[in-house]
């Protein structure tokens, strides 16, 4: 398979506004107007969902207070952390969480449907595939319909390095777990920011009928474009796939979540 042709993008404005999305972490002051807000977040409401179940909240926030709490847990800090790093000047990451016009933070919520059901067996595992599917979904609405107006997002998953803490700061009760959050805004990115990051080509991600391994060649090629996408940025990163595989798997993967999911009533079977 080849890249979609010029003439399809040309008839459909969808295609045209999802094919180039790219992570935005830059805004300009201007706000959201809460039409365009609600039309987002509308868009979102109208996604598929597993059984109908619609195992989905989303918390909008607007306090600089609860901001601040959520930069402070993405950069995996203590308050006390947090506030000796700012007085003596250290450049934190994530800075576009108390930047961004909107924060919105996706939880997976099946405490209505405790509340229909009191006896539901909501700690199976099967519950959190289909809650966090249903989030996936919404949000990635949420991000198309906001890009199609315009405007730019990064989803925001560092919320998971103290997930328990990000519950207590949303007051989220048994069956509510929050799973990532999503800055908005419209774009200031300089040019070189504003290209695409590669993405594996189809030939390694479609198969047909039955699953196709990827070749070493596979990998070696896709390495080769990302290290080279890198150094057009003048990033000081350099780094090729391979090397963002080993840094997120080949230490334990953030275990504090899954004691917090037991503790919200999910995953115990």
């Amino acid at each position: 398979m080849t890249d979609v042709s010029e003439n399809i993008k040309k008839m459909n404005s969808t295609l045209d506004a999802m094919l180039p999305h790219r992570s935005v972490r830059s805004f300009t002051d201007e706000p959201i107007s809460e039409q365009m807000l609600e039309a987002i977040l509308q868009a979102g409401r109208a996604v598929s969902t597993s059984n109908y179940m619609q195992s989905v909240s989303v918390i909008r926030i607007t306090d600089p207070e609860q901001r601040i709490k959520f930069h402070q847990i993405s950069n995996g800090m203590t308050q006390e952390q947090y506030n000796q790093a700012k007085s003596e000047g250290k450049k934190l990451a994530h800075p576009y969480i108390l930047e961004c016009p909107e924060y919105l933070v996706f939880c997976m919520d099946n405490y209505r449907h405790h509340l229909v059901e009191p006896e539901a067996q909501l700690d199976w595992m099967e519950v959190v595939i289909i809650s966090a599917v249903d989030v996936g979904l919404y949000a990635q609405n949420v991000m198309a319909a906001a890009e199609s107006l315009g405007l730019g997002g990064v989803y925001i998953g560092s919320m998971r390095n103290d997930i328990e803490r990000a519950g207590e700061v949303i007051n989220a009760p048994k069956h509510v777990v929050p799973l990532f959050g999503m800055c908005l805004g419209h774009p200031s990115d300089a040019p070189v920011n504003a290209t695409q990051k590669p993405r594996f080509p189809l030939s390694m991600l479609v198969s047909e009928n039955q699953y196709t391994p990827a070749t070493q060649q596979q990998i070696d090629a896709f390495n080769k474009e990302v290290k080279d996408y890198y150094d057009k940025r003048s990033s000081q990163e350099h780094k090729a796939w391979e090397a963002q595989v080993t840094k997120t798997f080949a230490t334990a993967v953030r275990p504090q979540v899954m004691p917090y999911l037991n503790k919200q009533g999910y995953a115990k079977r």
